[in-house]
């Protein structure tokens, strides 16, 4: 109960229910005194083990002494791994729950009183499908929306104004460079706090334009073959529509345009210009999307990778587009939907493939080979 009590604070475990700077709202949680009180239980724990075992002071001592050597190696093996147990800064880890309240994603409930703590499970209890501070199936969302938040401070589903709801629910002052972090630091922060060893499963997707400059901040979750189309019909071409206007009517100023309007012009000119790229783009991406979530984050992304701005991500994403194309994924639905024909050949001969796409029908068992005579050769007479 102690550790479960420590990963209440943990957005990636079955435990968390509110990031640290919230959590003495469901009452005292001090991580030093639950730490000293697991050190203590494991000492005893020791104490115990050397008893039944006879180890003598100088065994106890020599075992311990190999045990911190394995931790500090255990510690520098995995320095370099993307770990979502890192420590996080509380700002940070206040700033990522904001983001899934108002993406759809936490409970912001918990934090006013509004809804009371799920009780504690025992110890054989099945572990739930959402952890507690998770939204529960059938609750209303913090803010309703279909999938898709953007970084545009003139729409209504503006992401950093629905943090900032949220913020003031929950009687949190809003800091002062929120746009900011969002669009520099939220998702490197994410895609870290969200990465265990090679598994890579950031669910908060931004689709950006080339600069950045315009956003589509995509739940992972709530991903179907239909919100490419969303996010070209209900943003993108809206969004060309008044940049469109707005280039109109400074081009139309003429010699009357200002200093400040040259600037603007240039700036909505290039803006304009990286909107039809991201519409063309997503144009050309959807007609063939079919994402599927047991295809999991990193395969399901693939296809969206020259969206996404983090160079790392990125780069994964398009390595695995290419091994996509090649074939080497082929038991993914996504390869079913972008190469049928090549996976359903390879269904006839590939039992496996076969199973995990339901075309058992198409499998072929091979003739079993004829055995060979192990007698020995008789002699000519």
């Amino acid at each position: 109960m102690l550790k479960r009590t420590l990963d209440t604070i943990e957005e990636t475990s079955h435990a968390f229910t509110l990031p640290a700077a919230l959590r003495v709202r469901l009452g005292a949680y001090d991580p030093p005194s639950i730490e000293a009180k697991l050190a203590r239980i494991q000492a005893e724990v020791d104490a115990i083990a050397f008893e039944l075992y006879g180890f003598s002071e100088a065994d106890r001592a020599a075992a311990q002494a190999s045990e911190n050597a394995t931790d500090v190696d255990d510690t520098e093996s995995s320095a370099d791994e993307e770990d979502s147990a890192a420590p996080i800064a509380e700002a940070d880890g206040l700033l990522s729950w904001v983001v899934g309240v108002a993406i759809g994603h936490f409970d912001w409930r918990l934090a006013t009183g509004e809804r009371a703590e799920p009780p504690e499970l025992e110890p054989f209890d099945p572990l739930p499908a959402k952890s507690p501070g998770m939204l529960p199936d059938g609750a209303e969302p913090f803010h309703a929306h279909g999938g898709i938040l953007v970084d545009d401070a003139d729409h209504p589903h503006d992401l950093v104004r629905v943090m900032e709801e949220v913020l003031a629910r929950v009687d949190v002052p809003v800091p002062s460079d929120l746009r900011r972090w969002l669009q520099r630091d939220f998702f490197p922060f994410h895609l870290q706090r969200y990465s265990k060893s090679r598994r890579k499963a950031p669910i908060y997707w931004p689709l950006a334009t080339t600069s950045g400059s315009y956003t589509l901040w995509v739940y992972y979750p709530n991903l179907s073959s239909q919100t490419l189309y969303t996010a070209i019909n209900d943003f993108v071409e809206p969004k060309l529509k008044q940049v469109g206007d707005d280039v109109a009517a400074l081009r139309n100023k003429g010699n009357a345009r200002t200093r400040d309007d040259e600037r603007q012009f240039e700036t909505l000119q290039s803006l304009d210009a990286e909107l039809l790229e991201l519409r063309d783009k997503l144009q050309e991406i959807a007609p063939g999307y079919r994402p599927n979530h047991d295809d999991g984050v990193q395969i399901t992304a693939a296809p969206l990778w020259p969206l996404f701005r983090s160079k790392p991500w990125q780069k994964l994403l398009k390595d695995t587009w290419a091994k996509l194309q090649k074939g080497d994924y082929d038991w993914a639905h996504l390869a079913m939907a972008y190469w049928p024909d090549r996976v359903r050949e390879k269904c006839k001969t590939d039992k496996s493939l076969a199973i995990a796409h339901g075309l058992e029908e198409l499998y072929f068992e091979p003739e079993a080979a004829p055995k060979k005579n192990r007698g020995r050769k008789k002699a000519d007479t």
